[in-house]
């Protein structure tokens, strides 16, 4: 009985009262196994205990997280393992459905564990989900880049990766940043268990990604969402051309992107990207085009490019050079200096052309 007079009064009030209250015996043996700990300052497995207890059912309905924050955690916290005491505040925080007033809680547990990047990184996580769905793009933005800077000071990979990486990639995915957003999708992915995701959110995340692939600006590389299992989901569903249409750019197929036009159409994202779609696949057509040949016949004339890539061969040149400059493939320096040089002389002459002719009907307004 001596450890009790350790315990402050508000705190063996609420354990009391919470005993007593309960219904059900077995969490009933849950507060008074909360209490027997805390009296005999058993602090680590009082916070093993308690990381488990805020996920019970018995606060689903009767929302008394913060309550029990409030009147049991906040007494100890100040023992509880930084990122620890954020998780569970994560849990408490729900029990407030204000955003601002969340937010608030949340800068708070902030402040108190600024000593520590991981649990510094989980709370600002946090706030940038409710500021997300609260649509302050601003502040999601300003926070993404200051936590990103944080989480690179942390060397490893841990579910506070997986976090930064969710609210980054919702955020992209808000802002139509496609490159950005795939990157992220895919860092997401490598920092969880597939199986530890419903088959529903594989399926929606597998959609967006294939998506953003495809529109993502500077996105030529398919072969690591095609190799990767959550493509798998949308195997049999309504969505399984998606993973086709990966396919069909990752070896610049573009009659297999024309015989799912039907299907690609019904996308309005798709559909209103379509030139820079079917620029994007013609590139990789030229890529495609490249590498099938053994490495000592890649001397393509530009009718073959033409042909495979659906484009008149008098637009080829610029096809060419705009793969080059991407790195796409390679060529010889001088024969690309020249190409430059003539599609500049081209642009220039033909600008100087529609000058002239300008110039000349201007004349003739004038004489009339």
């Amino acid at each position: 009985r001596d450890f009790e007079k350790t315990m402050s009064a508000g705190v063996k009030t609420y354990l009391t009262e919470r005993q007593e209250q309960e219904d059900v015996a077995e969490i009933a043996q849950a507060w008074a196994e909360l209490e027997d700990l805390y009296t005999r300052k058993l602090w680590h497995q009082l916070t093993v205990r308690m990381k488990e207890f805020v996920r019970s059912d018995c606060f689903k309905e009767s929302k008394g997280l913060l309550e029990l924050y409030e009147k049991f955690i906040s007494d100890f916290e100040h023992r509880i393992n930084s990122l620890s005491l954020v998780e569970i505040i994560l849990h408490i925080k729900d029990d407030i459905q204000d955003a601002n007033e969340a937010v608030a809680f949340l800068e708070r547990a902030k402040d108190k564990v600024k000593e520590d990047v991981e649990a510094t990184v989980l709370c600002s996580t946090a706030i940038g989900m409710i500021k997300l769905h609260a649509g302050s793009m601003e502040d999601v933005k300003t926070l993404i880049g200051e936590t990103g800077s944080l989480l690179d000071t942390v060397s490893n990979v841990s579910f506070i990766h997986a976090r930064f990486f969710d609210l980054s990639s919702q955020y992209y995915a808000a802002t139509s940043s496609y490159a950005d957003y795939y990157r992220d999708a895919l860092r997401y992915l490598g920092c969880v268990e597939l199986m530890a995701i419903p088959v529903e959110e594989q399926q929606n995340r597998a959609f967006r990604m294939g998506l953003a692939a495809l529109l993502g600006e500077g996105v030529y590389n398919f072969g690591e969402l095609l190799a990767h299992p959550v493509l798998e989901s949308l195997t049999g569903t309504a969505n399984e051309w998606v993973i086709e249409m990966l396919y069909a750019f990752n070896s610049g197929d573009i009659h297999q992107f024309e015989s799912l036009r039907s299907q690609w159409q019904q996308q309005p994202d798709l559909v209103k990207n379509e030139s820079k779609l079917f620029e994007k696949i013609q590139l990789l057509c030229v890529m495609e085009l490249t590498f099938k040949r053994p490495s000592t016949s890649r001397n393509i004339p530009f009718n073959v490019i033409a042909q495979e890539a659906r484009i008149p061969v008098n637009q080829v040149e610029l096809l060419v050079m705009k793969a080059l400059s991407l790195g796409l493939v390679k060529g010889n320096h001088f024969v690309c200096q020249m190409l430059l040089f003539i599609i500049c002389l081209s642009v220039y002459f033909s600008v100087l052309l529609l000058f002239t002719v300008s110039f000349l009907c201007s004349l003739g307004q004038t004489c009339f």
